[in-house]
Protein backbone atom coordinates (compact mmCIF):
# COMPACT_ATOMS: atom_id res chain seq x y z
CA UNK A 1 0.00 0.00 0.00
CA UNK A 2 3.04 2.14 1.11
CA UNK A 3 4.28 1.39 -2.07
CA UNK A 4 1.60 2.25 -4.18
CA UNK A 5 1.39 5.54 -2.75
CA UNK A 6 4.80 6.42 -3.16
CA UNK A 7 3.98 5.79 -7.04
CA UNK A 8 1.27 7.70 -7.39
CA UNK A 9 2.99 10.59 -5.46
CA UNK A 10 6.45 10.04 -7.69
CA UNK A 11 4.14 10.40 -11.07
CA UNK A 12 2.30 13.03 -9.93
CA UNK A 13 5.46 15.17 -9.28
CA UNK A 14 6.79 14.10 -12.70
CA UNK A 15 4.13 14.66 -14.50
CA UNK A 16 2.78 17.70 -12.69
CA UNK A 17 6.69 19.44 -13.86
CA UNK A 18 6.17 19.06 -16.79
CA UNK A 19 4.63 22.78 -18.42
CA UNK A 20 2.43 23.09 -21.05
CA UNK A 21 2.45 26.03 -23.48
CA UNK A 22 3.44 29.64 -21.93
CA UNK A 23 5.21 31.53 -20.06
CA UNK A 24 8.68 30.74 -18.33
CA UNK A 25 10.62 29.32 -21.25
CA UNK A 26 13.43 30.33 -23.53
CA UNK A 27 11.66 30.34 -27.07
CA UNK A 28 10.57 33.16 -28.81
CA UNK A 29 7.88 34.62 -31.51
CA UNK A 30 8.29 38.00 -33.57
CA UNK A 31 7.12 39.34 -36.34
CA UNK A 32 5.39 42.58 -37.94
CA UNK A 33 1.96 43.77 -38.94
CA UNK A 34 1.46 46.12 -41.56
CA UNK A 35 -1.86 48.22 -42.49
CA UNK A 36 -3.57 48.29 -46.03
CA UNK A 37 -5.47 51.44 -45.88
CA UNK A 38 -8.26 51.58 -48.77
CA UNK A 39 -10.84 54.45 -49.49
CA UNK A 40 -14.33 54.75 -48.21
CA UNK A 41 -15.63 51.81 -50.38
CA UNK A 42 -12.59 49.49 -50.20
CA UNK A 43 -12.17 49.91 -54.08
CA UNK A 44 -9.02 51.71 -54.11
CA UNK A 45 -5.83 50.75 -51.74
CA UNK A 46 -4.57 54.44 -51.30
CA UNK A 47 -1.19 53.54 -48.97
CA UNK A 48 0.87 50.68 -47.10
CA UNK A 49 2.10 51.49 -43.52
CA UNK A 50 3.64 49.83 -40.90
CA UNK A 51 0.84 48.94 -37.40
CA UNK A 52 2.23 51.51 -35.14
CA UNK A 53 0.59 50.83 -31.42
CA UNK A 54 -1.38 48.06 -32.62
CA UNK A 55 -2.62 45.70 -30.25
CA UNK A 56 -1.04 41.90 -30.75
CA UNK A 57 -2.49 38.73 -28.63
CA UNK A 58 -1.25 35.60 -27.91
CA UNK A 59 -3.03 32.40 -26.75
CA UNK A 60 -1.36 29.75 -25.02
CA UNK A 61 -2.36 26.12 -26.20
CA UNK A 62 -6.00 25.24 -25.69
CA UNK A 63 -6.95 28.66 -23.52
CA UNK A 64 -10.04 30.10 -24.44
CA UNK A 65 -9.02 33.54 -23.70
CA UNK A 66 -5.76 35.22 -25.16
CA UNK A 67 -3.09 35.07 -22.33
CA UNK A 68 -0.75 38.21 -23.20
CA UNK A 69 -0.77 41.04 -25.02
CA UNK A 70 1.95 43.26 -26.66
CA UNK A 71 1.70 46.44 -28.48
CA UNK A 72 3.72 47.20 -31.64
CA UNK A 73 6.55 48.99 -31.88
CA UNK A 74 6.59 52.53 -34.47
CA UNK A 75 8.03 49.75 -37.13
CA UNK A 76 5.08 47.72 -36.73
CA UNK A 77 7.29 44.62 -35.29
CA UNK A 78 5.86 42.81 -32.21
CA UNK A 79 7.71 40.04 -30.41
CA UNK A 80 6.65 37.70 -27.15
CA UNK A 81 9.83 35.94 -25.30
CA UNK A 82 10.36 33.54 -22.29
CA UNK A 83 7.70 30.65 -24.31
CA UNK A 84 7.69 27.09 -23.53
CA UNK A 85 7.44 24.50 -26.06
CA UNK A 86 3.74 24.09 -27.32
CA UNK A 87 0.81 25.26 -29.51
CA UNK A 88 0.21 28.76 -29.53
CA UNK A 89 -2.46 31.25 -31.43
CA UNK A 90 -1.08 35.05 -32.31
CA UNK A 91 -3.91 37.44 -33.42
CA UNK A 92 -4.42 41.37 -34.25
CA UNK A 93 -7.83 42.92 -34.65
CA UNK A 94 -8.50 44.43 -38.58
CA UNK A 95 -11.33 46.56 -39.77
CA UNK A 96 -13.89 44.49 -41.64
CA UNK A 97 -13.77 45.19 -45.30
CA UNK A 98 -17.18 43.09 -45.80
CA UNK A 99 -19.04 46.03 -43.59
CA UNK A 100 -20.25 43.50 -40.87
CA UNK A 101 -22.08 44.75 -38.04
CA UNK A 102 -18.80 44.03 -35.88
CA UNK A 103 -16.56 46.11 -37.61
CA UNK A 104 -13.73 44.31 -36.57
CA UNK A 105 -12.32 40.78 -37.58
CA UNK A 106 -9.35 39.08 -35.48
CA UNK A 107 -6.19 37.94 -38.17
CA UNK A 108 -5.08 34.59 -36.60
CA UNK A 109 -1.59 32.76 -37.29
CA UNK A 110 -1.02 29.94 -35.61
CA UNK A 111 2.54 28.18 -34.75
CA UNK A 112 4.04 25.66 -32.91
CA UNK A 113 7.48 25.85 -30.76
CA UNK A 114 8.65 22.34 -30.95
CA UNK A 115 12.77 23.22 -29.37
CA UNK A 116 13.02 25.26 -25.76
CA UNK A 117 15.22 27.59 -27.25
CA UNK A 118 13.33 27.89 -30.79
CA UNK A 119 13.55 31.82 -32.25
CA UNK A 120 10.13 31.94 -33.99
CA UNK A 121 9.55 34.35 -36.91
CA UNK A 122 6.14 34.62 -38.47
CA UNK A 123 5.47 36.04 -41.77
CA UNK A 124 3.80 39.72 -42.30
CA UNK A 125 0.36 39.80 -40.92
CA UNK A 126 -1.83 42.67 -42.75
CA UNK A 127 -4.94 44.27 -41.42
CA UNK A 128 -6.68 46.68 -43.56
CA UNK A 129 -8.41 50.46 -42.49
CA UNK A 130 -10.19 53.00 -44.31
Amino acid sequence: MVITYLLIFFFTLVLGCRKGPGEGGKASVTGKIKVEYYNWDWSNLIVEYPAKAEDVYIVFGNSTTYNDKTETHYDGTYSFNYLLPGRYELYVYSKDSTGSADNKVAVIKEFIILEEDNEIILDDITIVDN
